[in-house]
């Protein structure tokens, strides 16, 4: 029997070998082919085999799920529910910081000031979460970021100047620095997302580290865009 599995984590060619050679080392498994780029493995077995088994012959940084045939409506709506549940912790901490944002500023409420703290704390929340895993984090980011792919320092620094965006915002420090800083990075950043959504590749999204698995959807796109246009607007009205 066949069965395709969806596999997060793959960062790099030594991830496909290793989850290669561990796939195919499970008992009565008799043929295993992983793709990179599609973020999946074909897994031939003489019987079942359940999926704790094989998450159970993996590294902890990967994970493996059923592939979802989307051509049935039922399984189709369990997949949309499942992909909500992944994206809840994102959605509940652009809730947080939104909030936190106008109650700074809930006796002298400033469209402008509540902005330039969300953008704040949208950096320091988010770098947070990358700093969990400083020596994880490049791989994943370099998945899908132009610049990092080019530059792999980058990746690695890429924390470190979310924070410093951050504190600058908070701060009001050099804000037009900051404001066209933001600019440049994540539109850097949102292109490569973009290309990956239009590629429909299954990869993990590092926006909040390597902590959280997070899976690359459009609700990353909607999150890099609201920041930008954020800057823009404040860059206009800086003019």
């Amino acid at each position: 029997m066949n069965h395709t599995y969806k596999i997060t984590g793959m960062t790099c060619n030594s991830c496909k070998a290793t989850v290669h050679k561990q796939l195919n080392d499970i008992e009565n498994v008799t043929n295993v082919d992983v793709s990179l780029e599609k973020g999946e493995a074909k897994i031939e077995m003489n019987k079942h085999i359940p999926i704790k088994a094989f998450q159970k012959s993996l590294d902890s940084k990967y994970e493996i799920t059923e592939k979802v045939d989307t051509s049935t409506p039922k399984i189709s709506l369990v997949a949309e529910e499942s992909k909500f549940q992944q994206l809840k912790p994102l959605l509940l901490i652009l809730l947080y910081i939104t909030v936190a944002s106008n109650l700074i500023h809930y006796n002298d409420w400033s469209i402008s000031e509540v902005m330039l703290d969300f953008m704040g704390l949208f950096f320091i929340v988010f770098s947070f979460f990358k700093m969990l895993d400083l020596k994880g984090f490049p791989d994943s980011f370099r998945m899908y970021d132009p610049l990092a792919k080019q530059v792999p320092v980058y990746a690695k620094i890429y924390p470190f100047l979310e924070t410093g965006l951050g504190l600058m915002f908070l701060m009001r420090f050099e804000i037009q620095i900051a404001l066209i800083a933001t600019l440049v990075i994540l539109s850097i950043t949102t292109f490569g997302v973009t290309k990956t959504l239009l590629d429909k590749r299954a990869i993990r999204c590092a926006c909040l580290g390597t902590a959280l698995k997070l899976p690359m959807t459009e609700a990353t796109f909607i999150e890099n865009a609201i920041m930008i246009v954020m800057t823009v607007i404040m860059l206009l009205n800086n003019l």
